[in-house]
């Protein structure tokens, strides 16, 4: 907390009692049942912010600043909070096994990977770049001030309304550095943040990655034979660490040596990335041990397989007794601060890290401007990116009645399951992006599976949201007008947390009257469907 304050403690609440800074609600739509799942709340792995400078936890006078008093993990960090929606499709199988297991793999990973605290571990925090404490500083080391509002806008296409300059996605790996020029100059990414070192147990993660890819060949084959996934070592068959491939640059230099700061080391990304592809290879290898149902399997013991010891782990049981050959989108988001104020204070800052696979969605409502900031991109056939790294693989890509291009009939090119389509390239690689927010910066976040954003564009959501007065209303608002206004509704799922800038989240622009003539015609299009026929 930035000045002298009362002490006070934060309370251990319910996450999924506490509306005003969190609040979720699902539908089925016109569907026979609902295939979306979500989890929120807090994990156990090490604190992944970056650490602030001594300059801003200490008074002029050289006393450390009054803060709140943590509820603080089993580590010793202030909590890592985590929220994530799923959406099944063929079933809810594999939803319902993300959100059970989803979290337990990422802290199983963490420990594997000796993943340390970001705020505690000697002389991190000096290599780690970021939190510069004054102008002078920032100046000193290039960093250029924010885009205004008008240089945000400037981006590309990714569901905005008609008229509107939309947003591009943050791009992963790369630095934080918006455009120099005036508002007029070309898009203006939100760039992901460089990754911020936990561990140096290079051999060790360089192991473990080896193995899980090895495994992937072995099981599937096909794509995976030449899999290089973006946060793995190069040793293993990936792409290499951020702060691996800074070693190899400067060590293959000519007559230079490895500076201080160059040290080899992964964080929370690596892990991240091996969460996503181990739960997904546990998910396919338990199907593939599993025959179609008949009757005399029906009819053996229910406890056949039972495991001496844990009567109820059972490896081939996950996604059900039969196999499952569906499987389901994914997007998580962890928040970490660097201090013990909680996330949502105004005076907090704090480090957000997304992962996605598919098209569910993860946006931010930016405080001064009032425009949606997607986290995300939909993984489809239409992407770019995904189409260059599948075309090789696929054998074609076809249009289905809608217009919208497929994959082996698949919509998404990246999902957990699907193992049908793992040998073209169908896999649950993740997206991943790191974004650190300033006290205040943004408003809020929302989480929505394709059922909220198949209908309404990013700034719709965000609008509705600004309306509210609760995260739990917003939640339901959306989820509502999503269902209203479209003729056949899908499973809607959103998710919505409070952040620093809560309080001035119609303040920004033109708060939520950007939109509300087209959300008006939307709503009365759905209440008067005759309307359309005429």
């Amino acid at each position: 907390m930035v000045g002298p304050s009362r002490e006070m403690t934060v309370v251990r609440i319910p996450l999924k009692s506490a509306k005003h800074h969190f609040g979720v609600s699902l539908s089925r739509g016109s569907r026979p049942y609902n295939e979306d799942t979500f989890q929120a709340g807090t994990i156990e792995i090490p604190a992944f912010a970056k650490r602030r400078p001594m300059s801003l936890t200490r008074n002029p006078n050289g006393a450390i600043q009054n803060e709140v008093t943590p509820a603080d993990s089993a580590s010793g960090d202030p909590q890592v909070f985590y929220f994530g929606v799923f959406d099944g499709h063929g079933g809810s199988e594999c939803s319902g096994f993300l959100r059970e297991q989803l979290h337990t793999y990422l802290e199983k990973a963490t420990k594997l990977f000796e993943l340390e605290s970001s705020l505690k571990a000697k002389g991190r925090a000096e290599r780690n770049r970021g939190w510069p404490s004054s102008l002078d500083e920032k100046e000193s080391a290039g960093v250029e001030p924010k885009a205004s509002g008008r240089e945000v806008l400037d981006s590309i296409k990714v569901h905005t309304p008609s008229g509107v300059e939309p947003i591009k996605p943050p791009k992963p790996g790369t630095s934080d550095k918006p455009p120099a020029g005036g508002a007029h100059d070309e898009a203006a990414p939100i760039d992901s943040a460089p990754t911020v070192q936990q561990s140096e147990s290079i051999r060790r993660a360089e192991e473990l990655e080896r193995c899980l890819v090895r495994d992937w060949k072995e099981l599937v084959g096909g794509y995976f034979r030449r899999f290089k996934p973006e946060y793995f070592s190069m040793s293993a068959g990936g792409r290499g660490h951020s702060t691996e491939k800074d070693v190899i640059s400067k060590r293959n230099a000519p007559n230079s040596s490895i500076a201080d700061d160059a040290v080899e080391g992964i964080g929370i990304e690596t892990v991240l990335q091996y969460t996503f592809l181990k739960a997904d290879y546990d998910f396919v290898s338990a199907q593939v041990g599993k025959q179609e149902e008949d009757p005399v399997l029906a009819d053996r013991a229910i406890n056949d397989d039972d495991i001496l010891g844990h009567p109820s782990r059972t490896g081939k049981n996950i996604g059900g007794p039969k196999r499952f050959k569906g499987g389901s989108t994914c997007s998580i988001v962890l928040i970490s601060t660097p201090t013990p104020s909680p996330f949502w204070h105004p005076a907090s800052p704090s480090s957000l890290v997304t992962a996605h696979v598919g098209d569910t969605r993860a946006l931010l409502c930016n405080t001064a401007t009032g425009l949606a900031v997607p986290l995300t991109s939909n993984h489809h056939p239409s992407l770019p990116e995904e189409a260059a790294r599948l075309r090789r693989y696929a054998t074609a890509f076809v249009t289905d009645s809608f217009g919208e291009e497929r994959v082996s009939g698949l919509a998404n090119t990246r999902a957990f399951g699907d193992m049908a389509s793992k040998r073209i390239g169908v896999s649950a690689e993740p997206e991943i992006r790191r974004v650190e927010l300033s006290p205040a910066e943004y408003s809020f976040l929302v989480l929505i599976s394709d059922g909220v954003s198949g209908h309404l564009s990013d700034q719709e959501i965000v609008d509705i949201v600004k309306e509210a007065r609760t995260p739990e209303q917003a939640a339901r608002d959306v989820t509502s007008y999503a269902t209203e206004v479209s003729a056949d509704a899908d499973n809607a799922t959103t998710l919505v947390v409070r952040l620093g800038g809560w309080e001035r989240r119609s303040e920004g622009g033109l708060g939520s009257l950007g939109t509300k003539e087209l959300r008006d015609w939307r709503r009365n299009e759905a209440e008067n469907p005759r309307g359309r026929m005429m």
